[in-house]
């Protein structure tokens, strides 16, 4: 499908957050109108439908807010996204990163990691950046942190041309599917209810799908990195739960804050590798019960981020056949690239 691209404009720096937010709302118009050209589809939920934009389907704030971050959003040189599809391990990645870049200003009991949720810290670019230009990290001139769900060829210019290093992380499309399908019942949404187990799988396997198709997603990162592993680190959900602590020494190095010989006998991975544990996160205050993030208004509790995290828990859901349903795509999908042999 050929895309339509948004005219090029002369664009504010990311910290102009006033004028972003006039620039969102003047604009928003010009993208619905722009969006209502595409094609739709039905959705997950009855008056959600999908559209497809650049070969991908997305609900309309969604596909707003990525029209508005290519146009609008500035990536630095010294900016590190967080990129991933959703419910592949995000939330861990960005608490992760954070802990791992601010390290030195905080000590165990004094994380914000401890208060609040890790997505509070690490902003969407397609989120937070046209949606809520007013949240503190957005207006902090020195954080460098960003996230993104947008596919690689959707990403801002200003994210190629600036050199900004990012991290992808992935996993296994049915652990994905069912985080994603039981993670959408828990959203305060007056568009009607998901569809049933059956019907959102086969959906998901034909990639309608918010951000989908979801292999696609994955494929498109794993060739750029191929292409520049020197600005982009391609990370396996499964296999960093095994064994975090190799990868959590791997991702600082390659953000640039690599641990000191001295802060490894100090057992410093270790202490970051347990903040930011799915077990640690989960049973903070912050993130029980109906709590919210305290920045800005949300669809979903902070607890609705951490159900199980575990590994093969698609078993409990899906039937044999479903299973090898999704992976014979993925199998075709990926052979010859590579990348199911360099996850093993």
């Amino acid at each position: 499908m050929e895309s339509k691209t948004l005219t090029e404009t002369t664009v504010p720096s990311h910290d102009e957050t006033e004028t972003e937010s006039a620039e969102f709302e003047k604009n928003q118009e010009r993208y619905q109108a722009l969006i209502s050209t595409f094609p739709h589809e039905k959705g997950w939920r009855p008056k959600e439908p999908l559209i497809e934009y650049g070969g991908y389907w997305w609900i309309q704030p969604l596909l707003e807010g990525c029209l508005h971050a290519q146009e609008f959003f500035q990536a630095r040189p010294n900016d590190f996204l967080v990129c991933s599809y959703p419910k592949t391990g995000t939330t861990w990645l960005k608490a992760l990163t954070f802990a791992i870049a601010n390290r030195s200003r905080f000590d165990d009991s004094s994380n914000p990691l401890l208060k609040r949720n890790p997505h509070e810290f690490v902003p969407y670019i397609e989120i937070d950046f046209p949606f809520f230009p007013e949240v503190d990290v957005l207006n902090d001139k020195g954080n460098t942190l960003f996230s993104t769900h947008i596919p690689f060829e959707l990403l801002p210019d200003s994210v190629v041309k600036s050199g900004c290093k990012m991290v992808y992380i992935w996993r296994d499309p049915k652990d994905s599917f069912i985080s994603m399908w039981t993670f959408l019942h828990k959203e305060r949404s007056e568009l009607g209810p998901i569809s049933n187990l059956e019907e959102s799988f086969d959906m998901f396997c034909r990639g309608l799908i918010a951000y989908g198709p979801y292999l696609d997603h994955v494929l498109n990162y794993w060739k750029a990195y191929q292409e520049s592993p020197d600005r982009i680190l391609f990370l396996k959900y499964e296999t960093m739960r095994a064994d975090p602590l190799p990868y959590v020494k791997k991702l600082a190095e390659f953000m640039g804050y690599g641990f000191t010989e001295e802060e490894e006998k100090k057992g410093i991975v270790e202490k970051v590798v347990n903040l930011c544990s799915f077990e640690t996160l989960k049973n903070l205050e912050a993130n029980k019960g109906e709590k919210e993030r305290e920045d800005r208004a949300a669809v979903f509790a902070n607890s609705a981020y951490f159900r199980k995290g575990k590994v093969g828990d698609w078993s409990n859901y899906l039937t044999p056949e479903m299973a090898a349903r999704i992976d014979g795509i993925m199998e075709e999908k990926f052979k010859a690239t590579g990348l199911l042999e360099h996850c093993k």
